[in-house]
């Protein structure tokens, strides 16, 4: 897999669906809920609004951590533990674009990294 792969939604994804809104759990609890998602090819990711769970603070997640989306539910499910997403690079809104953020994000959660997934995943 290359790593644009981590930065691109599952085939489980429903085209055109917004995620915006929907509930985040990770795999030992729920984190917050989504601020902001983008769909761009290859680089896609979601923003998750905290709330006091890490006093307010957001994170960006990269779409390919997504491991299913209960759209009935509105609930989002992804294949990494809370304290792998809280002890990830700091986030803030002026980082949405930063190249040199993603890239930090993609060595954490991309294999080999401290934030890679269970011995399940692919990222």
């Amino acid at each position: 897999m290359s790593t644009a792969d981590m930065w691109t939604y599952r085939e489980t994804m429903t085209p055109g669906s917004d995620l915006s809104g929907f509930d985040v759990e990770a795999s030992d609890g729920g984190i917050g809920n989504i601020d902001e998602a983008t769909y761009d090819v290859g680089s896609s990711f979601i923003v998750v609004d905290t709330g006091p769970w890490i006093f307010g603070k957001k994170v960006m997640l990269p779409a390919g951590v997504i491991n299913t989306v209960d759209y009935d539910d509105r609930k989002v499910f992804v294949n990494r533990t809370k304290d792998q997403i809280k002890n990830a690079p700091e986030f803030d809104d002026d980082m949405l674009r930063d190249d040199s953020y993603r890239s930090s994000l993609g060595t954490y959660y991309g294999p080999g990294g401290p934030g890679f997934g269970d011995s399940g995943s692919t990222y």
